[in-house]
């Protein structure tokens, strides 16, 4: 039997490696989610088998006593994820992956705490790891590595909620010596971590310390995201997911469970590999996202010309008569489109385009939306063909021989700004060079700016037409119009 979970353990991290490579393609995305959660089932059966190897059945049981918690915690889980996954809006799918870290998180903790406390057998001069029969140097040292990380992914992940739903305001809330603050608190943190794993003896002082250390790191997740504007909610989300993984691995290490180990450290190191590639795409270190205070609430706006001189409007009218003629389109989605729910039109209009002999694609940029991935994820959802979604440094060479780009939403990641202004704020941020089209539409409520708060030079382009209002109506009224033409 210790064979059988030793093989089922070996499969199922072998299987997590693989579910996390297919899901590093949109084509594939679904089959690693898939080979993923067999994975998951495999390790969860095995763990059972090892429990019951390790506590048997008792006399008159059919099930033992430890199976029915895990169980019960399963069926729960199950009910509450499926009716969550089938109810939530593609547009709120930001809000759930932030949940879904956070979530992560506190499990990490509280089962490291329920661990200390179901083990605890101290004495009054002992320390947790002067205590070698339950734990050690090791397990202190990542007993409160675990609490930690997972604290601040629980409150850090609720507030990026809040955020990216509206409970709260998307601005910075910059504290006053905010900086002073946040490093403060760490130093604690650190201190408090210490002390409980190597300082204080006893259970009910090491108790004490524990409770204190999971209070503080509430309050640090809590400081460390509230200056994140909204918009950095891209990075902000995979570092969560990272900070997610590295939690669940300390919780391993505690455990004595190499499976979590191993599925924690793939988390952990796929968040950080993301965090990197977000934070490239936009040209900003990681310092800078988590506490230079940059980005701005999204802003209401008017659909009037304040501060702009040279701004062309179109109607989806003039947009349909310049659409039958074109034999390239590229379409950009940005926040705009998830926030009309327009996939769908736009996935109407690519259509209808096609069947006319046009070749229609989409320009993927890696930070347009508020979660990693976020374009892929809506236009998946509209079944967008995969081979139409192009990235960035792919897409670019492509705009200055098409004739439509149709710009859905997106912001600064098309302003000509960070290729021309030194001063600008995203001076140097690889944008899509949607500029060198021959025409560019920029469908878009307002002439509100985008996360950064400056003037779009795009706007006044020689080559823009914009197009006031709601996404989805105006792609719907292009599409009655060329149906009609």
């Amino acid at each position: 039997m210790s064979d059988a979970i030793f093989l089922a353990y070996l499969v199922a991290a072998v299987l997590f490696i693989f579910g996390l490579k297919l899901q590093g393609k949109v084509r594939t995305a679904r089959k690693g989610n898939m080979v993923s959660s067999l994975a998951m089932l495999l390790a969860v059966a095995a763990t059972l088998l090892k429990i019951n190897q390790n506590t048997g059945t008792g006399p008159g049981q059919l099930i033992p006593p430890a199976w029915i918690f895990i169980i019960i915690g399963i069926v729960v889980g199950s009910l509450i994820g499926a009716i969550t996954a089938m109810k939530v809006q593609m547009t709120s799918m930001p809000e759930m992956v932030a949940l879904f870290n956070g979530s992560g998180g506190i499990a990490s903790s509280l089962v490291a705490i329920a661990y200390f406390l179901l083990n605890k057998n101290l004495g009054t001069e002992t320390t947790l790891a002067d205590a070698p029969a339950i734990f050690g140097p090791s397990v202190a040292v990542t007993l409160a590595l675990s609490v930690m990380i997972g604290g601040i992914t629980f409150t850090g992940s609720i507030v990026a909620y809040a955020k990216l739903a509206g409970k709260i305001t998307g601005a910075p809330i910059l504290l006053p010596g905010r900086h002073f603050l946040n490093f403060g608190m760490m130093a604690s943190v650190l201190v408090i971590g210490a002390l409980l794993a190597f300082v204080v003896p006893g259970n009910t002082m090491v108790t004490i310390f524990l409770l204190v250390l999971l209070f503080m790191v509430f309050a640090l997740g809590v400081l460390l995201v509230i200056p994140i504007g909204g918009a950095d909610m891209p990075v902000v989300i995979s570092l969560l997911n990272s900070y997610s993984g590295i939690a669940a691995a300390m919780t391993g290490f505690v455990l004595g469970e190499n499976l979590l180990i191993i599925a924690g450290a793939l988390v952990g190191a796929a968040g950080l590999i993301l965090t990197k590639l977000m934070c490239k795409a936009m040209n900003r270190s990681l310092a800078n996202v988590l506490f230079g205070g940059f980005g701005t609430a999204d802003s209401k706006g008017t659909s009037g010309k304040e501060g702009y001189t040279n701004v062309k409007e179109a109607s989806p009218e003039e947009v349909a008569m310049i659409l039958e003629d074109a034999q390239s389109v590229i379409f950009v989605p940005g926040y705009g489109l998830a926030v009309a729910q327009a996939q769908h039109a736009n996935r109407a209009l690519q259509t209808l385009l096609e069947e006319r002999g046009c070749k229609v694609r989409h320009a993927i940029h890696p930070v347009a939306g508020r979660m990693p991935g976020h374009m892929n994820v809506l236009l998946a959802e509209a079944d967008v063909p995969y081979e139409s979604l192009v990235e960035m440094d792919e897409i670019n060479p492509e705009f200055k021989n098409t004739d439509v780009v149709i710009i859905l939403g997106a912001n600064d990641v098309v302003n000509p700004a960070a290729l021309t202004d030194k001063d600008s704020p995203i001076w140097g941020m690889p944008i899509l060079h949607v500029h060198e089209a021959r025409t560019v539409f920029m469908v878009k409520r307002s002439l509100s700016p985008g996360f950064a708060g400056i003037r779009n030079e795009l706007f006044e382009a020689d080559n823009t037409l914009m197009v006031f209002g709601d996404a989805k109506d105006v792609l719907q009224k292009m599409i009655l119009e060329l149906k009609e033409a």
